[in-house]
């Protein structure tokens, strides 16, 4: 895999169990999981994100967050967990809980998706519909390992720099498509993005958000088994 479009490739799509979030008690086998990036970024593509553009995402241990991920880093944006509530103008797409996404001040070129409840306003998009409701296809846009995926705390992060991050991880503890990462920190945090988000879905294995997986690999919270990791 070069970069992380490819762990969501047709060929990975199976039965197996990709993404669980016990505390809304929803659960994606690999085949949902892919085809639901696909779906988004196709969407995010229809609403101009683009190679080099910003998608702002919150942090939120949710489902969406981490199909924004990926939908978005298959179009080869930019993604930042837990923006100010102050967005830039680089920013194409702003992707927030609806409760509470009136907090976000942005331009026009901003579009803002929200998710779980219903937006009130009609030109805010609502994953729940728009996005599930896209073509479940492969976007077609090429991306580079030297592309930036990652904004975190000043610094972007590569394809290639989260992938060896994320590599690094699996070989260290073994992870495999029997394996489970339990994510208990934020997504804010680069080291949780590679080590919880990446790293299980690239060796075929599952994440879990949140509290659970017993005998799992914990990223993050006071459990903690990764620690410090270099990326880049």
């Amino acid at each position: 895999m070069d970069v992380l479009g490819d762990a969501i490739a047709r060929d990975r799509r199976s039965d197996a169990t990709a993404l669980v979030a016990p505390a809304c008690e929803r659960r994606y086998d690999y085949r949902r999981f892919c085809t639901s990036a696909w779906k988004a970024g196709n969407f995010f593509k229809l609403i101009g994100v683009r190679s080099g553009v910003g998608v702002a995402v919150a942090d939120d241990p949710l489902p969406e967050p981490v199909v924004t991920l990926y939908g978005a880093a298959s179009l080869g944006a930019i993604v930042e967990f837990g923006p100010d509530d102050a967005i830039g103008a680089d920013v194409r797409a702003v992707v927030v809980p609806a409760a509470g996404a009136e907090a976000y001040a942005f331009g026009p070129e901003t579009k803002q998706v929200v998710y779980g409840d219903p937006p009130a306003d009609p030109s805010v998009s609502y994953f729940e519909r728009d996005v599930w409701s896209e073509n479940p296809t492969e976007p077609p846009d090429r991306v580079a390992p030297g592309d930036p995926l990652l904004e975190s705390g000043g610094r972007v992060y590569t394809h290639e720099e989260l992938l060896g991050a994320a590599r690094t991880v699996i070989d260290r503890h073994g992870i495999g498509p029997d394996s489970a990462v339990a994510v208990r920190g934020s997504f804010d945090d680069p080291t949780v993005v590679a080590a919880g988000l990446v790293a299980p879905i690239v060796a075929g294995a599952r994440v879990v958000i949140g509290p659970g997986a017993e005998g799992a690999v914990v990223v993050g919270g006071p459990e903690d088994d990764v620690g410090a990791l270099e990326i880049g």
